[in-house]
């Protein structure tokens, strides 16, 4: 008898690839599909099931200790501090403007050495006998002194040099430089502290600055003579005609 083909357990590539059989090729390609899926589906599944059975003791460990282990800090966060971190440093008051210091006149430069005699560094004096009888001719003198601590120059001129009486009534009855007066050129350095003293004699008469009205002697009384060093004036100095 004869002997057909032997089938045996397994089956070729070609086998699977094309199956045969007596429904159509497509019925047998979506059976496959069909397994493949339900394949893929549980194999996914026990991944999951892999992966929840090691995080779960160490998700529970956590837990029940009370703490969370802290996140770890992104790369920039580890450098770059937080605005929280930031402290702007306590800025200190400025310092109150100092007040200025009040402005007041210059301290007065002192006289220099050698400098002239201004008015306020002479001191200026009439000297009389106190008391002359009327018609006599009576010697005054003026008296000029250095009153800085520097000595200075001055004109001692004559023609600069001024004796002046006046009556109780300050009218003029009498003056130096009135119908005698003199010239000379007298440049003087004035120590510190020194006089100089000018004799001037009175004829005993009046006079004014033209010379031209008579002249005669006062009548008796009191008197005041008043002395001038060009621009600086003496104080009165009483004189008492009897």
């Amino acid at each position: 008898m004869p002997i057909g083909p032997v089938r045996t357990g397994r089956t070729s590539v070609p086998g699977v690839l094309h199956p045969v059989g007596p429904l159509p090729a497509a019925v047998y390609w979506r059976r496959r599909l069909t397994v493949l899926v339900v394949l893929l589906v549980v194999l996914g599944g026990a991944s999951w099931l892999a992966v929840s059975l090691v995080a779960g003791p160490r998700a529970g460990g956590a837990a029940a200790t009370g703490t969370a282990e802290p996140a770890e800090l992104p790369a920039l966060e580890r450098v770059v501090p937080t605005v929280s971190e930031l402290r702007t440093p306590a800025t200190a008051p400025a310092p109150a403007p100092a007040a200025p210091a009040p402005v007041g006149d210059p301290a007065p430069a002192g006289p220099t050495p050698g400098g002239p005699c201004t008015d306020d560094m002479l001191g200026l004096e009439v000297r009389t006998p106190g008391q002359v009888a009327v018609g006599t001719k009576p010697t005054f003198e003026l008296v000029v002194v250095n009153t800085a601590s520097v000595p200075c120059v001055r004109a001692l001129d004559k023609q600069l040099q001024e004796l002046v009486m006046v009556d109780a009534a300050r009218t003029r009855v009498w003056g130096s430089n009135d119908c005698f007066p003199e010239s000379s050129s007298d440049q003087r350095t004035l120590a510190p502290g020194e006089a100089v003293v000018f004799p001037i004699v009175w004829g005993g008469l009046t006079s004014e600055p033209t010379c031209t009205a008579p002249r005669v002697n006062p009548a008796p009384g009191e008197y005041v003579l008043r002395g001038r060093l060009d621009t600086k004036v003496s104080g009165d100095a009483p004189i008492v005609l009897g």
